[in-house]
């Protein structure tokens, strides 16, 4: 998909409007920098009640709400709150929190992640699936039953998962490790293919979840976004030859960092046709997703990742991953 003829569709749609956010309480993980940053912003300018800005760094997250206030004139929506996704200890305190503190939560955009390189486990995982997949659904899971209460008071809450089609490119890598990702993704096999396979795990995770959470039970909508190809910090741990190419990428068809984010924000106030599917330019992009994901065998692969990802979670929170 990064190939010569690859192309991207940019100035995107702002879909979500005054109507759809004023009011409402949202929550943005990586909100100091990139489509964070810029999605938050928006948030903010758009009316609504409140929208903690979730992030590793306070002082970076102040100075980013620092940014945001100044660019809206509002100083009283933004909240920086601690949240690091790789200390699962942070991630239960930051749940605990947002549980007791906030009435409500109309949605949570799952934009914080990682693409590492490093060798090393982290929480005894590769690093991009402890951050991207681990601690995102910890969070996720641990704030469902808020989710929920929310959107049983009318309009439904929004569970947004951000990943990327990237993950559909390692279809190879993935035949290698898929009878046992979260080992085998640390064994070297898959060289330097961690990042795309833990979207692709992550986008799995969330179509087995949202097949087991319908709205009609559950008053929340789930939905995995593709940003594309963006200006943003993610390749900052990147190998050179891989960071040069992907500038030249960015440089012909990349989407600025606030173009990118319109994706986040469709995401976070589409209707519950998107429930469960995959979205990118700011639409539908079901087609898109190829038919080893959806098939018999992608049903099974999605089945195994979430067995292994739950007793993960369980070990991490005894309870969190009975939905």
């Amino acid at each position: 998909m990064t190939g010569p003829d690859f192309q991207q569709r940019r100035n995107l749609p702002l879909l979500a409007t005054p109507e759809t956010c004023a009011g409402r309480t949202y929550i943005v993980t990586g909100a100091n920098t990139g489509l964070g940053f810029e999605a938050a912003k928006h948030l903010v300018a758009l009316g609504s009640a409140k929208v903690i800005m979730a992030v590793r760094n306070i002082a970076a997250g102040n100075d980013a709400k620092a940014k945001i206030d100044n660019f809206t004139g509002t100083t009283n929506v933004a909240e920086v709150w601690r949240l690091d996704l790789a200390d699962y200890d942070s991630v239960k305190a930051f749940a605990k929190r947002a549980t007791a503190e906030l009435e409500c939560i109309d949605g949570l955009i799952n934009n914080a992640s990682v693409a590492s390189i490093e060798k090393e486990p982290l929480n005894g995982q590769d690093a991009n699936v402890s951050i991207n997949v681990v601690g995102t659904f910890l969070l996720s899971l641990l704030l469902l039953p808020k989710l929920r209460e929310t959107g049983s008071r009318g309009a439904p809450s929004h569970l947004v998962f951000v990943s990327s089609s990237a993950g559909f490119e390692v279809e190879k890598p993935w035949s290698l490790i898929k009878d046992d990702p979260f080992t085998k993704i640390q064994s070297g096999i898959v060289g330097q293919a961690g990042y795309p396979l833990s979207k692709l795990i992550e986008t799995l995770a969330a179509r087995h979840l949202a097949k087991f959470v319908p709205v009609s039970q559950s008053g929340v909508i789930m939905n995995i976004v593709c940003p594309g190809i963006c200006v943003t910090d993610l390749d900052r741990s990147a190998p050179p030859e891989f960071r040069e190419q992907l500038a030249a990428i960015r440089a012909r068809v990349g989407r600025t960092a606030e173009d990118g984010s319109r994706t986040l924000l469709h995401g976070v106030v589409a209707g519950k046709e998107t429930h469960g599917l995959f979205l990118h330019s700011c639409e539908v992009g079901e087609a898109d997703v190829p038919e080893w994901v959806t098939n018999e065998d992608g049903q099974q692969a999605q089945k195994k990742v979430w067995e292994v990802l739950t007793a993960e979670l369980e070990r991490i929170e005894p309870g969190c991953g009975k939905v």
